[in-house]
């Protein structure tokens, strides 16, 4: 799969996507990726904004709570 697909857009969608993601930073995310009855391969994009730093550390605080849970309960079994 490496050689170059066909994008089955307008010309003047490829062309808003394309904007949107070098001039407000924002990525195209594929979520959903399926094939069609004729065997082509179908892919669902949406576009996302990242997080900020104080979101991410959030993120991270969160996670490590939950891992600290889990060690907690597996020592007690």
């Amino acid at each position: 799969p490496m050689r170059t697909r066909k994008l089955l857009l307008h010309r003047k969608e490829i062309n808003k996507l394309l904007g949107k993601t070098q001039q407000k930073g924002l990525t195209l995310i594929p979520l959903r990726i399926y094939f069609s009855e004729r065997g082509q391969a179908k892919v669902e994009l949406g576009l996302a904004k990242g997080k900020k730093q104080h979101d991410r550390r959030d993120s991270v605080k969160a996670r490590e709570a939950g891992r600290e849970v889990e060690r907690a309960i597996k020592e007690r079994k």
